[in-house]
């Protein structure tokens, strides 16, 4: 069995309900659910929120919430992780179930990076598939500020190296993960393993949305990227 779980708590204190926010016309958390829906990679869509107004907003888009996901699991405290395994038991998930967690805000998700993880995760002896970018700069010449204002650099060796010459890095997209159950019951890392994968993303195509900024930059991306996909 195939499950995804949305997690979309009620609680976001930066961006209030930003979970069920409009965004270009419909609630966030209707991207990755409809997402999910159409790649037809999963037996059930189901969203893990403490929400009842969450809870048929997704109703409405097509999910699942067989339960409501209790304080416990959805303070600020609370790891993607503890949400994860919390459905699982929920669920009553064998390890042989492969699981994807999908974010709720992830607008830019698409089906068919859904649909090429989750082949990757059931034809290769791996632990993880997940989602992930390059970043834009080369990490090695960041800077850092100290409380006078004043900058230095993480790595001084590097000041003058030119960015060709340096190796590239990579962080989490934020988007999804998938897994196999047995993985996530064993707390198995996602991002110190030989057995996780990462699954590239163009960075066109990647934006946290933790902030009122991060929100505005998302509107201005997806609008330029429906612009392209119109013409």
């Amino acid at each position: 069995m195939k499950i995804a779980i949305i997690p979309a708590r009620g609680g976001s204190k930066r961006i209030p309900r930003k979970n069920i926010k409009n965004f270009h016309g419909k609630p966030l958390i209707a991207y990755s659910i409809e997402a999910a829906l159409k790649s037809e990679c999963f037996d059930r869509v189901i969203v893990s929120t403490d929400d009842s107004e969450i809870a048929e907003v997704a109703k409405k888009y097509g999910a699942e919430v067989p339960f409501l996901r209790p304080e416990s699991v959805s303070d600020d405290f609370a790891t993607t992780m503890d949400v994860i395994k919390h459905s699982i038991n929920e669920l009553s998930l064998t390890d042989d179930c492969q699981l994807c967690c999908l974010y709720a805000t992830a607008p830019f998700v698409q089906v068919h990076d859904l649909i090429q993880a989750s082949n990757i995760l059931s034809s290769i002896n791996i632990d993880y598939v997940f989602s992930a970018t390059e970043f834009s700069f080369p990490i090695q010449r960041a800077i850092k500020i100290d409380e006078n204002g004043l900058c230095n650099m993480f790595k001084r060796e590097h000041e003058n190296t030119r960015s060709q010459d340096l190796e590239k890095a990579y962080h989490d997209a934020g988007q999804f993960y998938f897994g196999h159950v047995c993985a996530f019951k064993q707390n198995k890392p996602f991002f110190h393993s030989s057995k996780s994968m990462p699954f590239l993303l163009p960075t066109y195509r990647v934006q946290d949305i933790d902030t009122l900024e991060d929100w505005k930059r998302a509107e201005l991306l997806f609008e330029v990227l429906m612009q392209e996909s119109d013409d």
